[in-house]
């Protein structure tokens, strides 16, 4: 069952790798240059790779299971805008990351 678990750890890192990936070729002048942006093409490649690590997770982890778990990237997310981009975390963001985490803490327990 283990592995299983390494592969949906591994399918939220690259869905979190991938959009910040996305961010980062958001920078671009236009759409077309944003879609040919390396950043950009890395971080779809990136969140497929999730995509396909997350169908080989849920071959033995309860989809009720697996996709409430993978909340954790929206942590990961606010933390990367927040010190990467610079992007403000307001007291009701960390009010409802903390609602996120007990959240993933509490499944982890059942």
């Amino acid at each position: 069952m283990m592995p299983y678990w390494m592969m949906l750890a591994g399918a939220i890192a690259a869905s979190v790798v991938g959009n910040t990936m996305l961010k980062l070729g958001a920078g671009a002048p236009d759409f077309l240059a944003q879609l040919l942006d390396w950043r950009s093409i890395g971080g779809l490649a990136l969140y497929g790779g999730g995509a396909l690590l997350y169908m080989v997770a849920l071959r033995r982890i309860p989809m009720s299971v697996a996709l409430p778990f993978t909340a954790v990237s929206y942590i990961a997310a606010a933390l990367i805008g927040h010190y990467l981009f610079h992007e403000n975390i307001a007291p009701l963001h960390l009010a409802a990351i903390g609602v996120i985490a007990g959240g993933v803490v509490l499944l982890a327990t059942v």
